[in-house]
């Protein structure tokens, strides 16, 4: 059984085929050109489908960017980047034209859905998930669940509040590197960054300890709300593995009560750029399955 699964982000369209059991079969990307708006976004999906058509696929499972109500599959808000996106119920619009089932659900949840499926999170009923990027969005899976919230905007952890302002705008990748630039007059990258610090130059290590104290601002709210067990942190800064969470872990227990301490487990994310395509294929497989 394939599943043909799309991941539409800002920039890069991800799409490919994903097997009942979660493992890529096919995968390849392209530029979303967000500015071209939703005309231009359905013309793509419609290539994606006419390469696979061949493979029949059993439905269309969509992550996308944005507010998403993911029980009816439309988008409810965001930041309009995406011309005529917000308002789209595209789960109708693709049902309609392909007459095969359809989902579309935000790409974070997505990815705590992929990590609940078969990744860090398989053996775990509840957990928080975040993803570190250009900016910070959150996940939620209570009870084995997918938790949406009233308006379905559950998990915004990036607009959260710390000292200093918006959470995201101190603890990103996006805001590491603007950080750096500030320090240092250069423009580097996340990798390039954490090399620098690796090598022991005290300015690298102390640009990276700053962030790391405002992306712990951050959690440490968060794991006051919620007294988790288990928090999952993806994003291509989490590629830095055991040396950043473990820096994450030192700052963190200066933040947090003993209690709230007790089992606290920081994880890194298993999946990768893959886990939107592989939530989204689950959650098509859950709305096949009901039927």
């Amino acid at each position: 059984m394939n599943i043909l699964a799309i991941d539409i982000g800002g920039t890069m369209i991800k799409y490919g085929l994903v097997s009942s059991d979660g493992k890529i079969l096919s995968t390849d990307k392209i530029k979303t050109e967000a500015s071209k708006g939703l005309n231009n976004i359905l013309n793509k999906i419609d290539n994606i489908f006419k390469r696979y058509k061949e493979n029949n696929p059993v439905g269309i499972a969509v992550s996308g960017t944005g507010q998403i109500n993911g029980m009816i599959g439309k988008v409810i808000g965001g930041t309009p980047i995406i011309p005529n996106w917000i308002g789209t119920n595209l789960v109708k619009i693709l049902e309609e034209k392909y007459k095969l089932p359809a989902i579309l659900e935000n790409d974070v949840n997505c990815v705590a859905l992929a990590e609940k499926w078969i990744g860090t999170g398989k053996e775990l009923h509840n957990f928080i998930c975040l993803t570190i990027g250009t900016g910070i969005g959150g996940g939620i899976i209570l009870n084995n669940q997918l938790f949406r919230g009233e308006n379905f905007v559950a998990g915004e952890f990036g607009h959260i509040l710390i000292k200093k302002g918006k959470f995201q705008d101190f603890a990103s990748t996006t805001a590491l590197i603007r950080l750096t630039k500030e320090k240092t007059g250069k423009v580097l990258n996340g990798e390039e960054i954490f090399d620098l610090a690796k090598k022991g130059i005290i300015e690298y290590q102390n640009i990276i300890s700053e962030w790391i104290e405002d992306l712990t601002d951050g959690l440490s709210s968060l794991i006051y709300c919620f007294n988790p067990k288990d928090i999952i942190l993806g994003g291509g800064v989490l590629e830095q593995g055991n040396y950043l969470l473990r820096k994450i872990e030192d700052s963190l227990s200066k933040k947090i009560g003993p209690r709230f301490k007790e089992n606290l487990n920081i994880k890194q994310a298993k999946l990768g750029n893959n886990a939107g395509m592989i939530g989204a294929a689950y959650l098509l497989l859950e709305k096949i399955n009901k039927k």
